[in-house]
């Protein structure tokens, strides 16, 4: 089924031959994405709807949209995914560049849609309270957006919420007796560590505590505890345990962070 055969095939004919691989591809691709409950998704090419079937299901319908340049394919997703948006569109529609630019403004799009997501610092709460949520926030949408760790600063035209964030920062610790030397210090030590734990956590080969349980015990079975003897000590008293949890350690020393910058505050 080549070509533009493809688009004027019916939804049972692609099934048989593309489709049937759909709902488990779909299912990895979907995990691999990180896609979570409360998020909403547009699934471009969606033809008979493999892929939107597995979104509703982690979504629900209200939450996903899906565009197809077939009729046939459009027709066949609306009636196996009822309360699900699909549009037929064509191919110069669907593209991506037919909203944007360059692939720099979509990566300043997406990037600023990071930035949307992170809680903005107030003034209306003490400031350690409010940089504190920030930067938790921070971590934790960067956790659902693994790719953006290390190219959230790179922009060369940020967006509306970048500029919001950064500013809401400064104002916090302006406000909270900071000089203007000493906020760009707090600013840059706390997002050093903000990034620099992101950038671990991408890089650990588990995601869930559990997980790195299991994984901790698998590495102390690997090694002598008589050789590596603190390496087994934390493993087997503290990783292993069933409260321990790698988050913990994250606001352990965002908090330290936090509890040295409060000398400086109030100084020149």
């Amino acid at each position: 089924m080549p070509g533009a055969e493809t688009f004027r095939a019916s939804a049972d004919a692609y099934d048989r031959f593309v489709g049937r691989y759909g709902p488990e591809l779909a299912r990895a691709l979907i995990d691999f994405a990180g896609v979570e409950p409360g998020m909403r998704t547009l699934d471009v090419g969606c033809g008979p709807g493999a892929l939107a079937a597995m979104l509703v299901e982690r979504l629900g319908a209200a939450r996903v949209s899906a565009a197809d340049p077939s009729a046939p394919f459009v027709d066949a997703c609306r009636t196996r995914l009822p309360g699900v948006d699909v549009v037929e569109a064509g191919a110069e529609v669907m593209s991506l560049y037919h909203y944007v630019a360059n692939k720099d403004e979509l990566l300043d799009g997406m990037v600023d849609f990071v930035f949307s997501e992170i809680e903005l610092p107030t003034t209306d709460i003490d400031w350690k309270t409010a940089m504190r949520r920030r930067a938790i926030s921070t971590r934790e949408s960067l956790a659902r957006h693994r790719w953006a760790v290390g190219v959230l600063e790179s922009s060369t035209s940020p967006g509306p919420a970048n500029f919001r964030l950064h500013n809401a920062v400064l104002e916090c610790l302006r406000e909270a007796g900071f000089s203007v030397e000493n906020a760009v210090h707090a600013y840059s030590a706390q997002d050093a560590y903000i990034y620099g734990f992101a950038l671990q956590d991408k890089t650990l080969p588990v995601d869930a505590a559990g997980e790195l349980a299991e994984a901790a015990a698998s590495r102390r079975r690997q090694f002598s505890a008589d050789e590596y003897p603190y390496i087994a000590e934390t493993i087997t008293e503290h990783v292993t345990k069933p409260r321990y949890d790698f988050a913990d350690e994250f606001e352990f020393g965002l908090d330290l962070i936090l509890d040295s910058l409060e000398r400086v505050r109030g100084t020149a």
